[in-house]
């Protein structure tokens, strides 16, 4: 029986996986990096293990480290999480070579199945050798690891070498494996995958399908259960190709075999030896715990003889500290408060308060919505998110509320390519034009006891927020009967809430400052001085860094005085092991280069300097 499980992981997993062995009485081990020492996952375990390492992003990579925390804290089980070290065979070794339980599959199955050049040799495919212009497009994809790092789309030959590298410096980082294939690009194809489950006594179960069509930069970013509008053939087509695959390899424990679906065919992509991010849905849909279910496999119990049936619909939402207008940029900064009301899971690895550092993944949470019905479920999750508190950095809280409102997902034709059809017009700004106003009212409230009300005219008072990246001002008076704004009653203003009657329509808007940063409703706010520094302008044509982060490369010869074409790649950043380009905004002369590689540099950092060609 297992006692004390270390979870060889962080953040939010590591709490989803410390709150079932909570539930079963299990003692649980936490490891963390210095920069997790005060993370949520440190503070939830009963005990907690410092990990050193030259970076804060190769900690969890050491599974020497791991394994030697886990002895001395006394676990017996070691639990692996998702990404890291999750499906590196070796480990899975050392934890059994040190005595101790491992609860995944065994490791020839693991390295079987985690390199996907070997799955798909095992699934009889094969991957592309020496690629032409007729295979075009294709895919560059890590052996090792997922969550759509070290993957690329080339659609041009010239561009292959480039990705080849890129793709592998990014595996490399994430997993510590910088191999890379080739494939061929399937567009517009459904991402399907099954989930199952295998015990020690030959039983190998699949818990239904789920749907992760709906994708950036290859990592998914809405999840459901089951995949909707599957043909019944196609279904069954998939389950057993999923219960083919982990019998190949005497798979043991929970693990997901994923497809793409296009014109009716399902082509095998890959096998996951690990629990996915997306697995609450199969949860919420089935009724189960698989992180319970995984315990009781590696303690060596049978799978129930009655398998569980599929009720209604789930829905998973992944809520990112990113700018999705922004190319996808991760953002940092303060978490101060994280509220998701009505009848939905959140599993996060953050309280309010906690900063979002630059080192791992920008996901914040995972919001789950389970009903009767799919359009139910959209509807439930969609009013969450909307109705959520979320004051900090940038999120794509908008975005993700858009999207599973969007007609082509409510009508589940979606397909891996729908970002790429439909950022544009899901990421357009569209903030409440009376947020300046409720906000400038709100601080008036809470900066004068007594309302400022003089018995004199007096010119109206102003005060200048920056919103959606545009400059507002708003403007009220001090009257007698209260505040009063120009086009608007205002029902009630004080520190945290205001009303406003427009044009017979009573409205609330909560409003929340920290420092500069105004929260009203949805809407966030920089309040901005009354007298700007000159000084703070950039020259036209520069580029600032979008994020904290590393300069991991700059374009070959790229020196000052250098031609350079619109949108030609310049320099790329490593942030939150993913690398994002920063490309030139327009075709001109590089008149300066402020960085090199290796460097670190924090936001707003200047980088480079493009004089636009007249």
């Amino acid at each position: 029986m297992i006692t004390s499980v270390l979870v060889a992981n962080r953040g939010e997993i590591a709490c989803r996986v410390f709150r079932t062995c909570h539930d079963l009485g299990i003692r649980t081990v936490a490891v963390h990096s210095d920069a997790d020492a005060n993370a949520l996952h440190a503070r939830v375990a009963d005990v907690s293990v410092r990990l050193p390492g030259e970076t804060p992003a190769d900690t969890y990579l050491r599974g020497d480290l791991i394994v030697k925390a886990a002895v001395a804290a006394g676990a017996d089980a070691v639990h692996p999480g998702y990404g890291f070290l999750s499906e590196n065979a070796d480990f899975a070794r050392a934890v059994l070579d040190a005595g101790l339980r491992w609860i995944g599959p065994p490791p020839d199955a693991i390295e079987a199945m985690a390199s996907k050049t070997r799955a798909k040799q095992l699934m009889g495919i094969r991957p592309l050798a020496d690629v032409t212009e007729a295979d075009l497009p294709v895919l560059v994809k890590a052996a090792a690891g997922g969550g759509g790092r070290g993957m690329r789309v080339v659609r041009r030959l010239a561009d292959l070498a480039g990705e080849l590298a890129a793709a592998r410096a990014e595996a490399a980082s994430a997993f510590g494996d910088g191999e890379v294939f080739v494939e061929p690009y399937v567009e517009n194809g459904r991402h399907v995958e099954v989930q199952i489950l295998a015990d020690t006594h030959g039983a190998v179960r699949p818990l239904g399908t789920r749907d992760c069509s709906l994708q950036r930069r290859h990592q998914k970013v809405i999840e459901e259960a089951p995949a909707p509008g599957l043909p019944r053939e196609l279904d069954e087509e998939v389950r057993a190709l999923a219960v083919r695959a982990a019998r190949a390899v005497d798979y043991v424990g929970a693990g997901t075999v994923e497809f793409l679906v296009a014109d009716g065919r399902a082509h095998f992509l890959e096998m996951n030896t690990r629990l996915q991010v997306e697995h609450p849905v199969t949860e919420a849909v089935f009724g189960v715990d698989l992180v319970a279910e995984q315990i009781r496999i590696a303690e060596g119990h049978p799978l129930a003889t009655d398998p569980p049936r599929a009720r209604g619909h789930a829905v998973e939402a992944r809520l990112y500290a990113e700018d999705p207008a922004r190319d996808w940029s991760p953002q940092t900064g303060t978490l101060h408060r994280l509220t998701v009301p009505g009848p939905v899971r959140l599993d996060t690895g953050y309280t309010d308060g906690d900063e979002i550092g630059v080192h791992y993944d920008p996901m914040l949470a995972k919001v789950v919505a389970h009903a009767p019905t799919r359009p139910q479920a959209l509807r439930t999750l969609a009013t969450a998110l909307e109705r959520a508190a979320i004051h900090g950095p940038v999120t794509n809280r908008d975005l993700l509320v858009r999207s599973l409102r969007h007609p082509e997902f409510t009508a589940a034709r979606m397909d891996t390519g729908f970002y790429e059809r439909h950022l544009p017009d899901l990421t357009a700004p569209s903030p409440d034009p009376h947020a300046p106003l409720a906000a400038a009212l709100a601080d008036a409230r809470g900066r004068s006891r007594f309302g400022g009300w003089r018995n004199v005219p007096s010119q109206p008072q102003t005060k200048r927020y920056l919103m959606a990246g545009e400059e507002h001002e708003a403007r009220y008076r001090h009257t007698r009967q209260g505040l009063e704004a120009d086009g608007v009653r205002v029902v009630r203003a004080d520190a945290h809430l205001v009303i406003l009657d427009v044009d017979g329509v009573e409205r609330k808007y909560e409003v929340t400052r920290y420092g500069q940063q105004v929260y009203v409703n949805t809407t966030t706010l920089t309040a901005l001085p009354r007298f700007p520094d000159p000084t703070a302008q950039h020259a036209p044509g520069s580029l600032l860094a979008p994020m904290p982060g590393t300069v991991v490369r700059v374009a070959d010869g790229l020196t000052a005085g250098a031609a350079v074409k619109a949108g030609e790649p310049l320099l790329w950043l490593e942030a939150m092991k993913m690398q994002h380009k920063i490309t030139a905004p327009a075709t001109g002369t590089l008149t300066d280069l402020c960085v090199v590689p290796g460097q670190q540099v924090e936001p707003g950092a200047l980088l480079a300097v493009v004089k636009e060609a007249p």
